[in-house]
Order: structure tokens, then sequence, then C-alpha cells
């Protein structure tokens, strides 16, 4: 089940995960998944994904978010470390965070699954959906592989992230469709104009059931910039996503209300935040403060 990226043209990739030949470079991600599959089969897992709560409609909680309050719909992310800035929560609790977010008026959460950069794991996904959180979840995972889309539907998840820089067209049409055939929904993330024209080239049949998102950082120097995703929305690709209504996300550098403002007036629709909500001690209170819900 792994998604064959060989035909690929190296360019469409800024972030090779494993070179031609299919040797992992960036391989800790593939060992990761290899011993996910040594410990969980995906014989097994198939059932799992089967038997887990009919998924929840991602896209349509942000959508009626932000037609309930006129901002954003709020994607906040559960996280307890970032590699920029090592830990950020040191009293993680991935329950009461999302609780707390849920009640503070985010539509959706984002969940952090990646270990090594982010001392995530999918487990926090099982907790905080069989804690009765309501919030449709993404699982936020450095995807590579159809596998993952298995576990992260069996883990409760409603959609997933893949991410332009990571992945060539050929990897992203066919997780897309795997993730469908699961009533997943996706999150496809692009830094630059380049990544978005490319994902757009998929079509609308290959795009249903999915979202975009710009991500500010800039992922060799860390940098962020939020005039990123008012440049990018400003180009042709960025008014194509505005004509053919696909909901978009602006993510990274999100603080204030201003920073809310600004990308709303860009063109998103969404917005993901972690971690100024995440490192709060009131994280209710940080969610209507950026939202400036009363």
């Amino acid at each position: 089940m792994r998604a064959m990226c060989t035909s690929a043209p190296v360019e469409e990739v800024t972030i090779r995960r494993r070179p031609p030949h299919g040797v992992p470079t960036q391989g800790y991600k593939a060992v990761e998944v290899d011993e996910f599959r040594r410990r969980l089969p995906l014989g097994q897992l198939v059932p799992m994904a089967k038997a887990a709560p009919p998924p929840r409609d991602f896209i349509g909680a942000l959508r009626a978010a932000a037609e309930r309050t006129g901002r954003p719909g709020l994607i906040a992310e559960v996280k307890k470390a970032s590699p920029s800035k090592g830990v950020i929560q040191p009293d993680f609790d991935p329950v009461r965070i999302a609780q707390a977010y849920e009640a503070g008026g985010a539509a959706c959460l984002s969940v952090l699954t990646d270990k090594k950069f982010f001392q995530g794991s999918f487990e926090n996904l099982r907790l905080i959906r069989q804690a009765g959180v309501a919030c449709p979840l993404l699982c936020k995972e450095f995807i590579v592989e159809a596998y993952q889309l298995f576990k992260a539907r069996a883990f409760g998840a409603d959609c997933v992230l893949l991410i332009a820089a990571v992945l060539p067209n050929s990897d992203l049409r066919y997780l897309i469709r795997s993730a469908r055939q699961l009533g997943l929904q996706c999150l496809i993330e692009v830094h630059t104009e380049g990544e978005l024209e490319r994902v757009l080239s998929l079509g609308s049949s290959d795009l249903e059931g999915c979202m975009l998102g710009i991500n500010n950082r800039d992922l060799q120097t860390f940098k962020v910039d939020l005039a990123h995703t008012k440049d990018i929305m400003e180009s042709a690709a960025g008014r194509q996503v505005v004509e053919q209504g696909l909901l978009m996300a602006g993510e990274s550098g999100i603080f204030t209300p201003d920073d809310v403002a600004f990308v709303q007036a860009a063109g998103c629709g969404a917005i993901l935040v972690g971690e100024s909500l995440v490192k709060q001690g009131d994280p209710t209170a940080g969610v209507k403060q950026l939202l400036s819900l009363s």
C-alpha cells in the first residue's frame, strides 16, 4: 500500500523522502511506518478503520463556523512541541486542551501524531475522540503511505494532512482517492505559488472532499511571514482557488485578531492555529480572544 513516486519529476517535490531508487533519505518516517506495520499489521488495521465511528464533516464544520461568526473557521492545534520551538506546553494533556478549545468556539481540531518532531501520537487522537469531543479531528502527520490513512481513520480522524512539498502529484492523487474511500477529507498544504498551481492541476474531481492550506513558515529557515498568504492568494492560482470555491486555510504566524482579519481579507475562510493557543494557561479564553468572541 505504498504511494509510488518513481515516475514523478523530481522538481515536483522540495522535500525528498526517497531518492530515485527507493532507499529512504528522510528515513525516520519510513522506518516509523514500518514499525507501526510490524506492531499492527494492515490486516488488523483495516477492520478497525471500518468499525470506527462515522467520519464527521471537517470542511463543513469550518464553513458553518465562518457563516455563524463572520470569522474564519478555526482549526485549533493540539500539540506539545514543534521543531522550531521545542516543547511549547510542558503540562500537556491532549484531552483537556481539546475540550478547552471546543468550549472556546473552535470549529475543528488538529492533533499532532508525529513523534520525532512534535512529540505527538495517534493515541492522542483516540483519547480525544473517546472523550466525546464533538469537533471534527485532523490527523496532522507526515503522510507518505496509505497505511497511515487507515491508522488515522481507525484512531478517530475525520481529515488528514497531505503536504505538497513532500508528495508529487501521483502520490497526492493516490492518497486523496484512498482517503476518500475511507470517508476521510484532506487538507492539502502548500508553501509556494508553484505548489498551489501543481495541486490545482489535479482537477476538480480529484480535489473533491479536499480543502487547501497555505503555510506561512519557510520549511528550510522556519521564518514566518504572514504576507505570504496574501501574495499567494493574489496570484493567478489564488484567484483560481476562489473561483472554484475551494476552502483555503491560513497556517502559521497567526497570533492576534488583527492577524485573523489579515488572512481573512486575503481570502482564507479558515485558519489553523497552534502555538499561540496551546501555550496559554486558559485555551478557552485564548480561542475567544483570538476570534473576538464574547
